[in-house]
């Protein structure tokens, strides 16, 4: 439903328009929390690029007023070199009609946000109004349905990822078992954020980061109370090894000595040998797929190594070096076992894949085992670590040494290949996946 009205204040037909809508189980644009968004004045910030893009703009237009006014339809604006900036916009206030005031600041030129009455367009702004809107509806409509499906899932994926967290036949798997749920399953990527409001549940099938869209996304679809994996709160804590070191500390949960290094600081190699051993690894907080990580043998190395992982973060994680032939992955879903695989190490090396200088990568093998086969104290460990995170998708990282089990990290974003993680499990474990999402939009309707 799309609410065109003039008036959305409180308490009139305009609000409960949306009120009722969403009451009601219908999805509406605007719905009413993006209403008291726009009523309270809550604000949005741009990154440092979109404020780079925006200064450039007023520059090469030569603005020169204090204050000066963006209109934005359905996410489209006329104003040629703005297109991202009206696209974020939308994103966080999806309202078909917005007007944006800038200042001529370099950066935070954000001053207020505001929906566009209707009856303030002149006739060249409803004509370009006229046509994003058809152009927005043409998206955002299904086909008709022979039967009403349980619910939509969008699955978000990113086509150029060269790690994605699911391979195609996961991915296809995904939409076989969803038809014979009747569920209605989509692909959808970053280009599709503006339709995101037309689905019941978010299931995020491309690597996530912070100060990232699969993030931005994510918080989009919570705020909007809809099911979501990898919830936004999930990305937080499991993005950032330094938060799950400290974490694992306060609540006692085993994992190899590791230690915070500081660009501010001064480092050593014999410093940092006598908290954590030697070897050891150096890791920034939210590297992924073995990328970010260096083994550290002498000082020489330790520079080396510092100088160029400093780049990307101002605190390192030393890690005690822990051989093993192979590291345990527990999957986890909703506090349950979904999966148990143990991934060895590449050829020849110390990791579970091995980035050479000139590009190409390699991984090492893997297998998958029933749950009951599984040591029962990685399964315990495992689950008390993923509870301190929440009840979504994880996967939970263990190495075991002498009996006994130490967690090296938990993803929010574990890997599900077809013929890898679902080898025990077939078409159960993507049975299993969807009804979680089914249960969620049930509990939230109560």
């Amino acid at each position: 439903m799309f609410n065109f009205s003039n008036d959305y204040s409180y308490n009139t037909e305009g609000y409960y328009c949306s009120l009722l809508a969403r009451t009601r189980g219908q999805r509406v644009i605007p719905g009413v929390d993006i209403i008291n968004k726009l009523e309270t004045g809550t604000g949005v910030r741009m990154d440092h690029t979109l404020q780079n893009i925006c200064y450039q703009y007023i520059q090469k237009n030569n603005i020169k007023d204090d204050i000066w006014y963006l209109r934005l339809f359905f996410g489209k604006c006329k104003e040629k070199g703005l297109e991202r900036i009206a696209r974020f916009l939308f994103e966080n206030y999806p309202c078909p009609l917005l007007e944006i005031a800038f200042n001529t600041h370099q950066s935070n030129q954000i001053e207020s946000i505001n929906y566009l009455p209707l009856n303030k367009l002149n006739d060249e702004e409803q004509d370009f109004f006229a046509d994003t809107l058809d152009k927005f509806s043409m998206k955002v409509w299904h086909e008709p349905k022979s039967k009403p499906v349980r619910y939509n899932l969008a699955i978000l994926v990113d086509p150029a990822e060269k790690f994605p967290p699911s391979n195609k036949g996961a991915l296809h798997k995904l939409l076989e078992v969803s038809k014979k749920m009747n569920i209605h399953a989509e692909f959808i990527t970053e280009d599709d954020a503006p339709r995101l409001m037309d689905f019941d549940a978010l299931y995020i099938r491309a690597t996530t980061a912070l100060n990232h869209y699969t993030f931005h996304l994510s918080q989009l679809a919570a705020q909007s109370g809809m099911p979501v994996i990898d919830d936004p709160l999930s990305i937080i804590r499991c993005c950032n090894k330094v938060y799950l070191k400290e974490l694992f500390e306060k609540e006692n949960i085993p994992a190899p000595r590791s230690a915070l290094v500081f660009q501010s600081n001064e480092n050593s190699f014999e410093q940092i040998s006598q908290e954590v051993g030697s070897p050891f690894i150096l890791k920034i907080p939210d590297g992924s797929y073995s990328v970010g990580m260096e083994k550290v043998s002498n000082e020489e190395e330790l520079q080396i190594a510092l100088k160029e992982l400093f780049t990307h973060s101002s605190i390192i994680l030393a890690q005690a070096f822990t051989p093993t032939p192979y590291d345990w992955r527990v999957g986890i879903l909703n506090g349950e076992p979904l999966f148990v695989c143990r991934y060895y190490m590449a050829k020849g090396h110390w990791q579970i894949y091995h980035h050479y200088a000139s590009g190409r990568s390699a991984g090492g093998l893997c297998d998958t085992l029933p749950v009951y086969k599984v040591p029962k104290i990685v399964l315990d460990t495992a689950l008390k670590a993923a509870s301190l995170i929440g009840k979504g998708l994880y996967g939970v990282d263990l190495k075991m040494v002498d009996d006994k089990a130490y967690v090296i990290e938990i993803n929010d974003n574990p890997s599900i290949d077809h013929g890898i993680e679902d080898q025990i499990l077939g078409d159960e474990l993507y049975y299993h996946l969807l009804d979680y999402f089914g249960q969620e939009i049930e509990r939230r309707r109560l």
